[in-house]
């Protein structure tokens, strides 16, 4: 094992990515280091006036096949994988120089997937086959080659290099570890653009750092200022990937978005992806604790926050629609850690920036989910299932009591719903005219759920009532009596629903099926 600095003296230059790679390759030629190229980055440093030599130079061989093969080659594998201390007399014997630096970034694979149109074909073309296996035989021989595959590494290599013109064994075993982090992320990629099944038998997950309040990528805390976090992009190919992501909100204002913000606002973007119509959701400790549809953002934001104010202290507030003077001033008088909007108004702007600490998540794309993979760790392992993105309407519940629902109610049966399912379970949700007035979630008891909720809801009229799951004895119904309840909305399913379709009739409820279950257990 070779721990010594080594100095460099030949490199091999192969970047799709050519961002920096002509102030690189100047800096390595003043150092008086012989570069090879191939393709496109060998005319660009040519016509930069970089002394740079063709891979061909090497191998006696030209590039064939449209550029499909080019460094798949003894003399480019031998003079990357040679063990400088075991296969000397080889590479003598046959003729093989030594490269002491892969510079190499990837054809765009992901870039080309994205665009929109694209044939399966021109992926499959960007599919790189010689970058990979460059990186990774440097990677392997790390002992004896530094390998390079981000702009990023160029400048702390170039301080490095230019002390000694030495490279560390730490800075080429660091280099060899984002090598293969690089082709891991790029195989991950082009396996979930080509698998079909949404649970292949080997699952390949590709994530890139996105941001952090210190410089090594870290979170400041997790749930709890002992715990270490951070947070990671998926790759994924476009199909399957939630077209709307918390990431790419740009941060207006505030303090560093924390682990718990970040998992708190998630949870009020789902909610809220629930409604077209202007809606405002407020999030406490990852649960809804208000949430109110009205044609006025305003109204809104007021009874989404009034619903259960003492809650609301501290807590995620999104909403759908500009966020303008009078919203803003609203807030101002409230403690709220995130505020997320698709847009702002200048007047409001200049009034919460006044809230030096509120974070502004400025979230333009909010749309409705779809079915992808969602998942959770257990352990070291993993958890996989599609998001619950089915949508219940009027045409898909079925009533089951005497009293029939009006018009009137299954609009706010459906409100109920749509807030219920994203309520830790068991759950129950309580609302008036498109507004929560009781929430009660994370019970291991429904019939404590229910109670929770009541006690919450007040003594308003004409009150409807959402579960996540059936009601396995009449006893939550049993305590409705003299509350005000209407008409419920539940999946049904248990053995004992005929008991609580009575329970209902009893009390002149009605009662619909949604005949889908939505439990949130996380």
């Amino acid at each position: 094992m070779n721990k010594k600095s080594i100095s460099i003296k030949r490199a091999l230059i192969s970047v799709s990515d050519k961002t920096g790679i002509v102030e690189f390759a100047q800096f390595l030629t003043l150092h008086k280091v012989e570069i090879y190229s191939t393709g496109g980055t060998y005319s660009l440093l040519k016509s930069s006036h970089i002394p740079v030599k063709s891979v061909s130079d090497i191998t006696s061989f030209p590039e064939i096949m449209n550029g499909r093969v080019k460094t798949m080659h003894p003399f480019i594998m031998g003079g990357i994988l040679g063990r400088r201390d075991v296969d000397s007399s080889v590479a003598d014997e046959l003729g093989i120089n030594w490269i002491d630096l892969v510079v190499c970034n990837l054809y765009p694979f992901e870039k080309t997937i994205q665009k929109e149109g694209v044939t399966l074909e021109e992926a499959i073309e960007n599919i790189d086959i010689g970058g990979p296996t460059m990186i990774r035989s440097a990677a392997k021989n790390f002992n004896d080659v530094l390998v390079v595959t981000s702009v990023d590494q160029y400048s702390p290599i170039m301080d490095e290099f230019s002390i000694n013109s030495l490279i560390s064994y730490n800075t080429r075993r660091e280099a060899a570890s984002v090598a293969f982090s690089h082709t891991a992320r790029y195989d991950a990629l082009i396996q979930s653009y080509l698998e079909d099944s949404p649970f292949p038998k080997e699952l390949s997950l590709g994530f890139s750092l996105f941001n952090s309040d210190n410089e090594d990528g870290s979170l400041r805390y997790g749930e709890n200022p002992h715990q270490k976090a951070a947070v990671y992009r998926a790759s994924l190919a476009p199909h399957k990937k939630d077209e709307m992501s918390l990431l790419d909100a740009p941060q207006l204002q505030g303090k560093h978005l924390s682990f718990n913000n970040l998992s708190d606002t998630q949870g009020a973007i789902e909610t809220l992806r629930e409604f077209n119509e202007p809606t405002c959701v407020v999030v406490k400790h990852g649960t809804p604790c208000g949430v109110s549809s009205n044609p006025s953002p305003l109204v809104a934001l007021k009874q989404a926050y009034e619903a259960d104010s003492l809650s609301a202290f501290g807590s995620i507030i999104a909403i759908n629609a500009l966020f303008d003077e009078e919203m803003a001033s609203y807030i101002s008088k409230l403690f709220i850690e995130v505020l997320v909007a698709p847009s702002f108004s200048p007047q409001a702007l200049e009034i919460l920036k006044k809230k030096k600490n509120l974070r502004v998540l400025q979230l333009s794309k909010i749309t409705k989910p779809k079915e992808i993979l969602s998942g959770r760790f257990i352990g070291s392992d993993l958890l996989l299932q599609t998001k619950d993105a089915k949508e219940i309407t009027e045409k898909d519940v079925e009533c089951v009591t005497k009293t029939k629902v009006s018009t009137k109610e299954m609009e706010e049966l459906l409100f109920a719903w749509n807030v219920v399912k994203h309520v830790k379970s068991n759950a129950i949700v309580i609302s008036y005219n498109h507004t929560t007035c009781g929430i009660g979630g994370g019970q291991v008891s429904r019939v404590d759920a229910t109670d929770i909720a009541l006690r919450k809801s007040g003594q308003k009229e004409a009150l409807v009532l959402a579960s996540d799951a059936f009601f396995p004895f009449k006893d939550s119904i049993e305590i409705l009596e003299g509350k005000n309840i209407k008409a419920i909305i539940q999946p049904g399913g248990s053995i004992r629903d005929n008991e609580v379709i009575d329970a209902c009739d009893t009390l002149g409820i009605a009662m619909v099926f949604t005949h889908t279950r939505s439990f949130l257990h996380a």
